[in-house]
């Protein structure tokens, strides 16, 4: 059986944390060692040095994505954290319908995971505008640094069981039934969200224009307060003036140092 050791550990928690902001703290060592033994063996290495020294010399890029693939933690739903819905469909859509003239709506879902969030973003969208929705741009950018989490993303199938938390309205006008257990996002939602990879400790985002909403939820969890700090003004700049922030309710901005308004727990505006 393989075996990590400390030294081991730390040259991967080193390299992780330079090249993605995630922090692998000693009492992940388990957890590394447990999701990347597989990848190791079938790679035919007998030592996680072996497969670290073949990591940074891999060019191609195809190690570095199974990796980030087996390390982060791909957990969402659909209406998670659902006030943050909520107060999305009744403040800023009417908000953002009155404002933004050339009706170009620049929303982007990063961390996206698997899908849900973007997708419920854009339920709340297409009802909320109706039949004046043709009239509007409201495609959603959604990103993320896994690879596989946003190939699940872009087939839009989900299991029945995953479609709990959703109106049954929601349910029959935008998914499609495959069989017992699943079902497919209706086409015309799928083309309202663009699925792209992006590192979100990357210096530069790759926004033309500046953005009316950004939800970044449950990823800065994983970030020290230096990388969150410095991804937090990367954010704040992102953002058109009056635009709104959404994280998560397990996490919070430090409003000593930030330039964003405090709204109500995990939301902040520009």
């Amino acid at each position: 059986m393989l075996k990590l050791t400390t030294k081991e550990f730390q040259l991967l928690a080193e390299y992780i944390k330079n090249n993605y902001g995630i922090t692998l703290k000693d009492e992940k060592k388990h957890l590394v060692l447990s999701r990347l033994q597989n990848v190791v063996k079938q790679m035919d290495f007998s030592s996680f040095t072996e497969y670290y020294n073949h990591l940074v010399a891999d060019t191609s890029g195809c190690s570095v994505s199974v990796l980030i693939d087996k390390i982060t933690t791909n957990h969402t739903y659909f209406m998670r954290e659902a006030k943050h819905f909520y107060y999305f469909r009744d403040e800023v859509l009417p908000y953002l319908k009155e404002t933004v003239k050339d009706k170009d709506l620049r929303i982007w879902c990063a961390a996206c995971s698997t899908g849900e969030e973007p997708y419920t973003l854009a339920m709340i969208i297409d009802e909320f505008f109706g039949e004046e929705k043709r009239y509007w741009n409201t495609q959603i950018l959604a990103t993320d640094i896994s690879h596989s989490a946003l190939e699940t993303a872009k087939k839009g199938i989900y299991s029945n069981e995953q479609l709990l938390p959703l109106a049954k309205r929601w349910k029959i006008s935008y998914f499609k039934k495959i069989d017992n257990d699943n079902s497919l996002i209706v086409e015309k939602l799928k083309k309202e969200v663009i699925f792209r990879k992006l590192n979100l400790t990357d210096r530069t985002f790759p926004f033309k224009k500046k953005l009316h909403v950004i939800f970044c939820r449950n990823v800065m969890i994983y970030f020290d307060n230096e990388i969150k700090e410095k991804l937090v003004e990367r954010l704040y700049y992102s953002l058109e003036e009056g635009g709104f922030l959404f994280i998560s309710h397990s996490e919070s901005l430090n409003r000593a140092k930030t330039k964003f308004k405090y709204i109500l727990p995990g939301v902040y505006r520009k």
